[in-house]
């Protein structure tokens, strides 16, 4: 399964953005400064673009996980740097650092169920090939 490298461009524009869209929304503190709010929405406007594009090739399932998993770490890392924030469950009363980690799991999981339910279709590349391979 080969993807085009400009689709995990796309992924990575789309990335970017959401999570400048994410660092934005906690700066509009609640939508009351006009400047981070607009660029929250710019932002999620361009991240979704930039999804939209990657989709023609990637399948939602794994551009999903990627962008999940690199999503929280990006902005895990970020909240720890410029915010102060432990990133940890901890001081939410549960175990340090589990949710980021609960996070990617439940993203991994949806990527190989939605994967697997997309290459079984037979609408889908794999699903056409399997038919054409047994006919």
């Amino acid at each position: 399964m080969s993807f085009g490298g400009a689709s995990y461009l796309y992924l990575a524009a789309a990335i970017v953005s959401e999570v400048i869209g994410t660092s934005a929304l906690k700066a509009s503190n609640e939508f009351t400064r006009p400047v981070p709010t607009m660029i929250m929405l710019a932002a999620f406007l361009s991240a979704f673009y930039f999804l939209t594009l990657t989709l023609r090739t990637i399948p939602v399932g794994v551009a999903y996980a990627i962008w999940s998993g690199v999503g929280i770490v990006m902005i895990s890392i970020i909240a720890a740097r410029c915010a102060g924030h432990s990133g940890h469950g901890a001081d939410r009363g549960g175990r340090a650092g589990d949710q980021p980690v609960l996070k990617i799991d439940g993203a991994l999981k949806k990527s190989v169920i939605l994967g697997r339910s997309a290459a079984q279709s037979p609408e889908s590349p794999a699903g056409r090939n399997a038919r054409a391979s047994s006919a």
